[in-house]
This record gives structure tokens, sequence and C-alpha cells, in this order.
């Protein structure tokens, strides 16, 4: 069955979280997506506030960035959110935006080397191994959880650029790409995840989850253009991106066909900027969800 669901985005107040949550599951939204941007809220607090308000909704984390959190501590944060709410998060990782890492003293000199030495020491930690590191960037003295999550959940990493996406796919479980992505760019995305992963002899499908702005009605529809601050790295370029999609929701269902074809797992739809009807987002959203799973 084809993914999808809906971006609470950090634009908006921690205070609305709640109602968007229960509004979110009463529409029939699959999966709720969180955004953990500096300066704005915290990815794992609103996750478990997000999944103890709702009885059904996954809630991925879309995505937090490694330079700020220790790997033991994602680790931990996963496992305890994992273990309260079982197989209901969905957790993610990527480089964090960079001048938003230069501010809090985070940025590293190799974001491609944090993240090849940062995923397989999460994912070890997640299976409750006893896990040693001793790199440029994670360094850990036989480490283990006392509480890791009985079933461990796929770890999502963030990726654009092709040496980027092909390392999510080597050490991840699946790529995550910001809304701006063509359907084009999904197919080649999905390629080169899948190079990287059988370089590293990783056997197994591999997830591919793609953001996409929709407006639902078509006076709020955003220029092509993404907002920097909610992207893990640069916008994409009007010329090279995809519009967001508008319309009712059957016009919105069918504009995202193209990228499960191209071979988008999950399809997950975020807000314009300008739209500030949230309730009237998430009630699209669900009627989204309905006609795809009736297709």
């Amino acid at each position: 069955m084809n993914g999808i669901g809906a971006i609470f985005t950090p634009y908006f107040p921690p205070e609305a979280l709640r109602d968007a949550a229960q509004a979110a599951e009463e529409s029939g939204v699959p999966e709720l997506w969180l955004w953990e941007d500096c300066f704005r809220e915290s990815a794992f607090a609103t996750a478990s506030a997000v999944l103890a308000w709702t009885t059904r909704m996954r809630v991925g984390i879309g995505v937090a960035p490694m330079p700020m959190r220790n790997v033991a501590l994602t680790a931990m944060e996963i496992a305890t959110v994992e273990r309260m709410f079982p197989g209901r998060l969905i957790p993610g990782v990527g480089h964090g935006v960079q001048s938003w890492m230069e501010q809090i003293g985070a940025r590293v000199a190799s974001p491609l080397g944090l993240m090849r030495e940062y995923v397989p020491a999460l994912r070890s930690l997640l299976a409750g191994a006893e896990t040693s590191a001793s790199g440029r960037y994670v360094s850990l003295d036989r480490v283990r959880l006392d509480w890791p999550p009985a079933d461990p959940p796929p770890v999502m990493v963030a990726g654009e650029g092709p040496k980027t996406v092909r390392l999510t796919g080597e050490v991840g479980d699946g790529t995550v790409l910001p809304a701006g992505s063509t359907p084009e760019r999904v197919a080649s995305t999905l390629a080169l995840a899948r190079e990287g992963r059988a370089a590293a002899d990783r056997p197994g499908p591999h997830e591919l989850v793609v953001f996409v702005e929709a407006a639902f009605d078509p006076r709020h529809a955003p220029p092509a253009a993404s907002d920097p601050a909610a992207s893990d790295s640069a916008p994409v370029d009007p010329a090279d991106g995809a519009a967001p999609v508008a319309g009712a929701p059957e016009e919105v269902a069918a504009a995202l066909e193209p990228y499960f074809t191209a071979g988008a797992t999950r399809v997950i739809l975020q807000p314009p900027l300008a739209d500030r009807n949230l309730t009237g987002f998430l009630a699209g959203a669900g009627a989204v969800a309905r006609l795809l799973q009736a297709a």
C-alpha cells in the first residue's frame, strides 16, 4: 500500500500541536510528521505528546539533526518512545541545516563522515547490541541500552546530493527527500540509494519518503521555491524543482501517483507557508489517504 501522511510544520507554535494531532487522526491521516528545526519545537518531546494524544496514527521525525545530538542520546530517545508506543514511531536523522549548526557550535567539517559513523552506531544501539566506536565524530565504549526496542524501527536518513543519497542507502533503512523533488528525482534518488545498499551488501528493500507541498485551497498555493529553513539543506531551484500540487483531494491524489510510480514508499503532504488553516489542510490530507487506500 502506498504510504501517505501530513506534516505539522514547526512554524505553528507547540500549543497548536494537540488540536492538530487529534484533527489529523479524526480525519484519517495515517502518519503525522514533525521537524526538529532550530530553534523551534524539539522532535522527541512533540512525538511523544502526539503519540499519547492519539491511538492509531504513526509519527515520523523528518528529521533530527545529528550534529546537535549525541548518538547515545538519540538511541535512548527512540528506544524510550518505541517501547511506550510500539510500532508507531518512524525516526529520521539528517545533517542539519549547516548555518544553524554553525550557530550552536555543532557544525562538523565532514557531514558525510558524521553520517557514516553515526547511523550505523544508532542502528546497532537500537538493535540492543553492545556498541563501541572510535571515530572522528562518534566515540562509544561498550555502550548498550538497558531498554532497547523489542522491534527496532527502521531509521530514515535525509539526503539530497548524490554522495549523501548513496550513503543513506549504505547506512540507513530509508531516505527522506524534501519538498520540491520531482518524480524523476525520486527515481534517481532511489537508484542511488540502492547502489549504496548493494555496495554495503545489505539485502532487502529501501524506503523512500518524499515531502510534497499540497494546497487544498488553490488560492493558497505557494511559489515553487522552498523556504530554506524547511529543508535539511539548500532549497531546490524552482527551475529544477516540482511545483506544489493543488486542488480538490481527488486532484491531489491523482498528482501523487507519479511519485509512487517512481518508487516513493511514502508521500508526506506539507502545508504551504501561507496556509494557516491547519484543520482544513489535515482534513484534505485525510481525504487523500482514503482515496489512495480505496484505490
